[in-house]
């Protein structure tokens, strides 16, 4: 009830994007179904739009021994590299659904703007492995590749995390751990965060915005919640991160968002926390872009801007000479 017309809002792009989404898998972000289903949906779905895109140099697929199991890594060396700095990106998708091949054009695209190493890691999924695992392997995977730095030809003290939804979620998360645990993250250069959760469980665009056209209902985003968090859990604070401190220690965050997606005032929140407190953060809105845009790169200008405009935030906080 009470919704606005997000079609109204959509440019007229977004509204191409989903009925070609309509026409590849329909109803293809269900929460209606099994998590097996759900999955099996969104790899089909997300297909389509992963074909073409650039070219990495060279790839390296690297088997991870972590806290709860192994896991896959893929590492993407683009073609003109500047600097020895790598950014781990981590995926999208209510922590339930997505891997590396659903993300694989916004991790080579943002490759090749960013002029660096990208690293991807396909973290184990909830409902089978339940928050902290997530954040735990991500913060297990950064100090993997800062002990294996030499081998994989990347600078330990020049690292970034990247993500888009549940992982911008997982890329601050991540932060926010290893602040915690260790103090020191220097080695962390920026976090790139497009249209993440943060914490909150209501808003302005979480009353106003979500349908059936992207997924995030307010009974999806608490099937993704019960999926990833379960029964109670104390200590929430590498999920309702705006929950955690913000007064500090946190790297360049640059942070994007659509303009019609209900999560987008997680975004805002999260921009004017940190900036309240001196910490450096940009926040771009994308006007008539809804939830999870960085996919459609093939129809949607938008998308290749938020990745090359987060690349040039990352590139401008270089500091090293040469970058």
């Amino acid at each position: 009830m009470n919704k606005l017309d997000a079609y109204k809002m959509m440019t007229p792009k977004m509204r191409e994007v989903l009925k070609k989404q309509a026409e590849l898998v329909g109803d293809a972000f269900s929460t209606d179904v099994t998590y097996e289903e759900m999955r099996d949906n969104y790899t089909k779905e997300r297909k389509y739009w992963n074909a073409g895109g650039p070219e990495p140099q060279r790839t390296v697929n690297v088997e991870v021994e972590g806290p709860h199991g192994t896991f896959a890594t893929r590492i993407h060396y683009p073609k003109k590299r500047t600097g020895k700095g790598a950014i781990v990106f981590i995926h999208g998708g209510g922590f339930t659904v997505g891997n590396l091949d659903t993300h694989s054009k916004v991790m080579r695209l943002l490759m090749e703007e960013a002029e660096s190493v990208v690293i991807g890691i396909d973290y184990h999924l909830a409902p089978e492995y339940q928050y902290p695992v997530q954040v735990e392997e991500c913060a297990f995977l950064v100090e993997w590749l800062r002990s294996r730095a030499e081998q994989y030809e990347i600078d330990p003290n020049d690292i970034a995390l990247a993500g888009d939804s549940a992982g911008a979620n997982l890329s601050l998360a991540t932060v926010l751990y290893l602040r915690d645990q260790q103090k020191d993250i220097s080695s962390i250069r920026a976090l790139l965060l497009y249209y993440g959760t943060y914490g909150l469980t209501d808003s302005t665009s979480f009353r106003l915005l979500g349908g059936d056209y992207d997924g995030l209902r307010r009974e999806d985003l608490n099937a993704y919640l019960k999926m990833y968090i379960g029964g109670e859990n104390g200590d929430l604070r590498y999920f309702d991160c705006v929950s955690n401190d913000l007064t500090e220690g946190i790297p360049p965050c640059y942070i994007a968002c659509g303009e019609v997606d209900p999560l987008r005032d997680d975004s805002r929140l999260l921009y004017e926390m940190l900036t309240h407190y001196e910490q450096k953060a940009v926040l771009e809105e994308f006007k008539g872009m809804i939830h999870a845009f960085l996919h459609y790169s093939c129809m949607l200008p938008e998308a290749t801007e938020a990745i090359r405009n987060g690349a040039n935030f990352y590139k401008s906080l270089c500091h090293k000479d040469p970058c």
